[in-house]
Protein backbone atom coordinates (compact mmCIF):
# COMPACT_ATOMS: atom_id res chain seq x y z
CA UNK A 1 0.00 0.00 0.00
CA UNK A 2 3.30 2.45 0.06
CA UNK A 3 2.19 3.56 -3.58
CA UNK A 4 -0.91 4.80 -2.34
CA UNK A 5 0.79 7.06 0.21
CA UNK A 6 1.79 10.82 -1.06
CA UNK A 7 0.09 10.70 -3.79
CA UNK A 8 -3.00 13.78 -5.15
CA UNK A 9 -6.65 13.24 -4.86
CA UNK A 10 -7.89 10.79 -7.07
CA UNK A 11 -10.99 9.07 -8.32
CA UNK A 12 -9.52 6.20 -6.55
CA UNK A 13 -9.58 8.25 -3.20
CA UNK A 14 -13.32 9.12 -3.73
CA UNK A 15 -14.23 5.23 -3.48
CA UNK A 16 -12.11 4.33 -0.76
CA UNK A 17 -14.78 3.74 2.01
CA UNK A 18 -13.99 1.81 5.61
CA UNK A 19 -17.33 2.66 7.14
CA UNK A 20 -19.41 0.04 8.51
CA UNK A 21 -23.12 -0.73 6.41
CA UNK A 22 -25.95 1.06 7.66
CA UNK A 23 -28.34 -1.93 7.68
CA UNK A 24 -27.55 -5.25 6.57
CA UNK A 25 -28.21 -6.10 3.19
CA UNK A 26 -26.44 -9.09 2.58
CA UNK A 27 -23.06 -9.88 0.91
CA UNK A 28 -21.46 -10.69 -2.16
CA UNK A 29 -18.61 -13.12 -2.94
CA UNK A 30 -16.20 -12.86 -6.23
CA UNK A 31 -12.89 -13.56 -6.84
CA UNK A 32 -10.28 -11.52 -9.12
CA UNK A 33 -6.93 -12.26 -11.25
CA UNK A 34 -4.59 -10.76 -13.46
CA UNK A 35 -3.78 -12.21 -16.60
CA UNK A 36 0.19 -10.11 -17.24
CA UNK A 37 0.06 -11.67 -20.72
CA UNK A 38 -2.56 -10.70 -22.50
CA UNK A 39 -3.58 -7.66 -19.71
CA UNK A 40 -6.83 -8.86 -18.93
CA UNK A 41 -8.76 -8.60 -15.49
CA UNK A 42 -10.63 -12.03 -14.93
CA UNK A 43 -13.56 -11.30 -12.36
CA UNK A 44 -15.61 -13.97 -11.07
CA UNK A 45 -18.97 -13.79 -9.45
CA UNK A 46 -19.83 -16.45 -7.19
CA UNK A 47 -22.78 -15.98 -5.14
CA UNK A 48 -24.32 -13.69 -2.86
CA UNK A 49 -26.39 -14.73 0.91
CA UNK A 50 -28.87 -13.06 3.00
CA UNK A 51 -30.28 -10.76 0.37
CA UNK A 52 -33.08 -8.64 1.63
CA UNK A 53 -37.01 -9.89 0.01
CA UNK A 54 -37.94 -7.02 -2.04
CA UNK A 55 -40.90 -8.95 -3.74
CA UNK A 56 -44.03 -9.94 -1.96
CA UNK A 57 -43.11 -13.62 -2.23
CA UNK A 58 -40.67 -13.26 0.70
CA UNK A 59 -38.05 -13.33 -1.53
CA UNK A 60 -35.74 -11.39 -4.53
CA UNK A 61 -34.95 -12.02 -7.94
CA UNK A 62 -31.20 -11.07 -7.62
CA UNK A 63 -28.56 -10.00 -10.74
CA UNK A 64 -25.42 -8.05 -10.48
CA UNK A 65 -24.37 -5.01 -12.75
CA UNK A 66 -20.31 -4.38 -13.66
CA UNK A 67 -18.54 -1.42 -14.07
CA UNK A 68 -15.66 -0.07 -13.95
CA UNK A 69 -15.54 3.24 -12.88
CA UNK A 70 -14.67 5.68 -14.16
CA UNK A 71 -16.30 4.41 -16.98
CA UNK A 72 -20.10 3.75 -16.62
CA UNK A 73 -20.76 3.27 -20.26
CA UNK A 74 -19.84 -0.43 -20.51
CA UNK A 75 -22.10 -1.98 -18.09
CA UNK A 76 -22.21 -5.96 -17.41
CA UNK A 77 -24.46 -8.10 -15.99
CA UNK A 78 -24.79 -11.58 -14.24
CA UNK A 79 -27.92 -13.31 -15.46
CA UNK A 80 -31.24 -13.11 -13.18
CA UNK A 81 -31.77 -15.26 -10.14
CA UNK A 82 -35.28 -16.05 -9.71
CA UNK A 83 -36.88 -16.30 -6.24
CA UNK A 84 -33.60 -16.65 -3.95
CA UNK A 85 -31.99 -14.13 -1.39
CA UNK A 86 -28.86 -17.06 -1.89
CA UNK A 87 -27.94 -16.39 -5.34
CA UNK A 88 -25.62 -18.75 -6.74
CA UNK A 89 -23.85 -16.84 -10.45
CA UNK A 90 -20.77 -18.50 -11.39
CA UNK A 91 -20.03 -15.85 -13.90
CA UNK A 92 -17.32 -14.96 -15.35
CA UNK A 93 -16.42 -11.79 -16.68
CA UNK A 94 -13.27 -10.76 -18.64
CA UNK A 95 -12.24 -6.93 -19.02
CA UNK A 96 -8.99 -6.96 -21.71
CA UNK A 97 -6.61 -4.57 -22.81
CA UNK A 98 -5.73 -2.78 -19.10
CA UNK A 99 -2.42 -2.50 -18.40
CA UNK A 100 -2.03 -2.97 -15.06
CA UNK A 101 -0.94 0.73 -14.30
CA UNK A 102 -4.06 1.52 -15.79
CA UNK A 103 -6.15 -0.93 -14.04
CA UNK A 104 -4.39 0.96 -10.75
CA UNK A 105 -6.85 4.21 -11.37
CA UNK A 106 -10.16 2.14 -11.73
CA UNK A 107 -12.61 1.24 -9.25
CA UNK A 108 -15.05 -1.50 -9.70
CA UNK A 109 -18.14 -1.84 -8.98
CA UNK A 110 -20.57 -4.23 -8.26
CA UNK A 111 -24.31 -3.43 -8.13
CA UNK A 112 -27.13 -6.05 -6.90
CA UNK A 113 -30.36 -5.41 -8.12
CA UNK A 114 -33.51 -7.35 -8.05
CA UNK A 115 -34.99 -7.20 -11.34
CA UNK A 116 -38.71 -6.32 -11.75
CA UNK A 117 -40.55 -7.44 -14.61
CA UNK A 118 -43.34 -4.45 -14.42
CA UNK A 119 -41.51 -1.59 -12.96
CA UNK A 120 -38.20 -0.26 -12.08
CA UNK A 121 -35.56 -2.68 -10.91
CA UNK A 122 -34.88 -2.10 -6.80
CA UNK A 123 -31.22 -1.57 -5.99
CA UNK A 124 -30.25 -4.01 -3.32
CA UNK A 125 -27.00 -2.82 -2.23
CA UNK A 126 -23.56 -2.51 -3.68
CA UNK A 127 -20.00 -2.47 -3.54
CA UNK A 128 -17.05 -0.22 -4.41
CA UNK A 129 -13.23 -2.00 -4.70
CA UNK A 130 -10.63 0.37 -5.64
CA UNK A 131 -8.38 -2.22 -8.07
CA UNK A 132 -5.32 -0.46 -6.34
CA UNK A 133 -5.60 -2.27 -2.98
CA UNK A 134 -5.70 -5.38 -4.92
CA UNK A 135 -2.72 -7.53 -5.10
CA UNK A 136 -2.92 -9.19 -8.04
CA UNK A 137 -0.03 -11.59 -7.66
CA UNK A 138 -2.26 -13.72 -5.80
CA UNK A 139 -5.67 -14.76 -7.19
CA UNK A 140 -7.73 -13.51 -4.29
CA UNK A 141 -11.16 -14.01 -3.27
CA UNK A 142 -13.32 -11.87 -1.38
CA UNK A 143 -16.48 -11.87 0.71
CA UNK A 144 -18.13 -8.09 0.93
CA UNK A 145 -20.45 -6.63 2.54
CA UNK A 146 -23.32 -4.66 0.60
CA UNK A 147 -23.81 -1.51 1.31
CA UNK A 148 -27.39 -0.27 1.18
CA UNK A 149 -28.74 2.18 -1.89
CA UNK A 150 -28.61 6.08 -0.54
CA UNK A 151 -31.79 7.20 -0.29
CA UNK A 152 -34.12 8.73 2.43
CA UNK A 153 -30.37 9.92 3.84
CA UNK A 154 -28.69 12.82 4.15
CA UNK A 155 -25.83 12.31 1.48
CA UNK A 156 -22.50 12.12 2.01
CA UNK A 157 -19.25 14.72 2.50
CA UNK A 158 -15.55 13.65 1.34
CA UNK A 159 -12.97 15.23 3.72
CA UNK A 160 -9.14 14.84 4.16
CA UNK A 161 -7.53 15.46 7.40
CA UNK A 162 -3.76 15.80 8.20
CA UNK A 163 -1.64 16.60 11.39
CA UNK A 164 1.88 17.78 11.56
CA UNK A 165 2.95 17.47 15.18
CA UNK A 166 6.19 19.10 14.42
CA UNK A 167 4.52 22.81 14.30
CA UNK A 168 1.41 21.31 16.09
CA UNK A 169 -1.30 22.26 12.36
CA UNK A 170 -4.41 19.84 12.04
CA UNK A 171 -5.68 20.12 8.56
CA UNK A 172 -9.30 19.82 7.36
CA UNK A 173 -9.82 19.67 3.76
CA UNK A 174 -13.50 19.33 2.56
CA UNK A 175 -13.53 17.89 -0.66
CA UNK A 176 -17.26 17.37 -2.26
CA UNK A 177 -20.55 16.24 -1.49
CA UNK A 178 -22.71 13.89 -2.99
CA UNK A 179 -26.22 12.80 -2.65
CA UNK A 180 -26.99 15.87 -0.32
CA UNK A 181 -31.09 16.15 0.53
CA UNK A 182 -32.92 18.54 -1.31
CA UNK A 183 -33.89 21.32 0.98
CA UNK A 184 -35.32 23.94 -1.38
CA UNK A 185 -38.79 23.92 -3.87
CA UNK A 186 -36.61 23.12 -6.38
CA UNK A 187 -35.39 19.76 -5.67
CA UNK A 188 -32.03 21.15 -4.64
CA UNK A 189 -29.62 22.80 -2.21
CA UNK A 190 -27.52 25.80 -1.81
CA UNK A 191 -24.78 24.06 0.04
CA UNK A 192 -22.16 25.06 2.56
CA UNK A 193 -20.00 23.91 5.06
CA UNK A 194 -19.35 25.22 8.98
CA UNK A 195 -16.73 24.10 11.05
CA UNK A 196 -16.39 23.94 14.60
CA UNK A 197 -13.04 23.03 16.36
CA UNK A 198 -14.23 21.78 19.95
CA UNK A 199 -12.28 20.67 22.97
CA UNK A 200 -15.18 18.85 25.03
CA UNK A 201 -18.30 20.53 24.62
CA UNK A 202 -16.27 23.94 24.33
CA UNK A 203 -16.57 25.56 20.61
CA UNK A 204 -13.67 27.36 20.43
CA UNK A 205 -12.89 28.30 16.30
CA UNK A 206 -15.42 28.19 13.69
CA UNK A 207 -14.82 28.28 9.74
CA UNK A 208 -16.87 28.53 6.52
CA UNK A 209 -17.02 27.52 2.95
CA UNK A 210 -18.19 29.76 -0.05
CA UNK A 211 -22.18 28.70 -0.65
CA UNK A 212 -22.93 26.72 -3.90
CA UNK A 213 -26.21 27.46 -5.48
CA UNK A 214 -28.28 24.59 -6.25
CA UNK A 215 -26.43 21.44 -6.43
CA UNK A 216 -26.49 18.62 -4.65
CA UNK A 217 -23.24 17.33 -5.26
CA UNK A 218 -20.87 20.56 -4.48
CA UNK A 219 -17.02 20.27 -5.06
CA UNK A 220 -15.92 22.61 -1.92
CA UNK A 221 -12.17 21.94 -2.21
CA UNK A 222 -11.42 24.00 0.48
CA UNK A 223 -8.94 23.47 3.62
CA UNK A 224 -9.19 24.79 7.28
CA UNK A 225 -6.12 24.58 9.69
CA UNK A 226 -6.00 24.91 12.99
CA UNK A 227 -3.25 25.18 15.97
CA UNK A 228 -3.58 22.19 18.13
CA UNK A 229 -0.82 20.66 20.22
CA UNK A 230 0.30 17.02 20.27
CA UNK A 231 -0.91 16.66 23.61
CA UNK A 232 -4.57 18.10 23.07
CA UNK A 233 -4.78 15.99 19.47
CA UNK A 234 -6.89 13.41 21.26
CA UNK A 235 -9.14 15.97 23.60
CA UNK A 236 -10.47 17.54 20.14
CA UNK A 237 -12.97 17.23 17.66
CA UNK A 238 -14.26 18.86 14.60
CA UNK A 239 -18.08 19.54 14.52
CA UNK A 240 -18.64 19.53 10.28
CA UNK A 241 -22.14 21.31 9.78
CA UNK A 242 -23.03 21.03 5.40
CA UNK A 243 -25.71 23.47 5.62
CA UNK A 244 -28.29 24.91 3.42
CA UNK A 245 -28.51 28.79 2.92
CA UNK A 246 -31.83 30.38 2.74
CA UNK A 247 -31.88 34.04 1.55
CA UNK A 248 -35.24 34.34 3.60
CA UNK A 249 -35.70 32.02 6.41
CA UNK A 250 -32.86 30.20 8.57
CA UNK A 251 -30.30 28.18 7.37
CA UNK A 252 -31.46 25.24 7.37
CA UNK A 253 -28.70 21.75 8.78
CA UNK A 254 -28.47 19.41 5.83
CA UNK A 255 -26.48 16.72 7.73
CA UNK A 256 -23.33 16.58 9.93
CA UNK A 257 -20.34 14.04 11.38
CA UNK A 258 -18.12 14.41 13.78
CA UNK A 259 -14.85 14.12 13.71
CA UNK A 260 -13.19 13.07 17.26
CA UNK A 261 -10.37 12.25 19.25
CA UNK A 262 -10.58 9.40 21.81
CA UNK A 263 -11.87 12.71 24.66
CA UNK A 264 -12.83 14.94 22.53
CA UNK A 265 -16.82 15.28 23.34
CA UNK A 266 -17.13 12.66 25.14
CA UNK A 267 -16.90 10.81 21.41
CA UNK A 268 -15.51 7.88 20.69
CA UNK A 269 -12.78 8.66 18.57
CA UNK A 270 -13.19 8.09 14.77
CA UNK A 271 -11.18 5.64 12.55
CA UNK A 272 -10.36 8.73 10.56
CA UNK A 273 -9.10 10.10 13.30
CA UNK A 274 -7.18 7.77 14.54
CA UNK A 275 -5.32 6.98 10.97
CA UNK A 276 -4.79 11.30 10.95
CA UNK A 277 -2.47 10.43 14.41
CA UNK A 278 -0.67 7.05 13.63
CA UNK A 279 0.28 8.46 10.16
CA UNK A 280 1.11 12.19 10.57
CA UNK A 281 2.23 14.26 8.03
CA UNK A 282 0.06 11.94 5.92
CA UNK A 283 -3.53 13.09 4.12
CA UNK A 284 -6.04 10.80 4.79
CA UNK A 285 -9.21 10.93 2.75
CA UNK A 286 -12.23 9.43 3.64
CA UNK A 287 -15.92 9.78 2.80
CA UNK A 288 -18.43 10.06 5.77
CA UNK A 289 -22.37 10.05 5.59
CA UNK A 290 -23.36 12.47 7.02
CA UNK A 291 -25.93 12.23 9.94
CA UNK A 292 -29.05 14.21 10.56
CA UNK A 293 -28.35 15.62 13.98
Amino acid sequence: MAFLQNRSISLVDMYIDNSEPSENVGQIHFSLEYDFQNTTLILKIIQGKELPAKDLSGTSDPYVRVTLLPDKKHRLETKIKRRTLNPRWNETFYFEGFPIQKLQSRVLHLHVFDYDRFSRDDSIGEVFLPLCQVDFSEKPSFWKALKPPAKDKCGELLTSLCYHPSNSVLTLTLLKARNLKAKDINGKSDPYVKVWLQFGDKRIEKRKTAIFKCTLNPVFNDSFSFNVPWEKIRECSLDVQVMDFDNIGRNELIGRILLAGKNGSGATETKHWQDMITKPRQTIVQWHRLKPE
